[in-house]
């Protein structure tokens, strides 16, 4: 075998392995309701019913879910102040802060090209009627 195939396995394999550890995280910042939660939540804090109310179409369950598992990653902070009844805020942490260019940049890349990718799926879809 040769040097640079034990090479080019060595670099399939770390990548293999490096994509196998990222897949969690890019489910997460993949996920719809989790970066529709961080955009909103890039604007400032909210409490959970105003997040309810901003998120058109999430079901409480959803955005319980969403937002604990943004929380597990580290990506949202989660307050609860001591009242009756109990204040309970979410806001971005620094490192949710640094996701919000990379999911701007990517709404940004969906709005531009909306058009082309409707027509691509028009076209796939009489494609498959057939």
């Amino acid at each position: 075998m040769a040097d640079t195939d034990v090479m080019d396995e060595t670099v399939e394999h770390l990548h293999l392995a490096g994509c196998k550890n990222v897949a969690p995280v890019l489910n997460r910042v993949g996920d719809k309701w989790s970066m529709l939660i961080v955009m909103v939540l890039a604007t400032g804090s909210r409490r959970f019913n105003e997040l309810k109310r901003e998120i058109d179409g999430i079901s409480q369950r959803m955005l319980t879910r969403s937002l604990r598992g943004l929380e597990r990653d580290g990506l949202v902070n989660r307050t609860v102040t001591p009242s009756i009844p109990p204040r309970v805020d979410y806001k971005l942490t620094e490192l949710g802060e640094s996701i919000r260019e990379p999911v701007k940049a990517l709404g940004d890349w969906a709005i531009e090209h909306i058009d082309c990718i409707r027509a691509a799926q028009e076209r796939y879809d009489a494609r498959e009627e057939d």
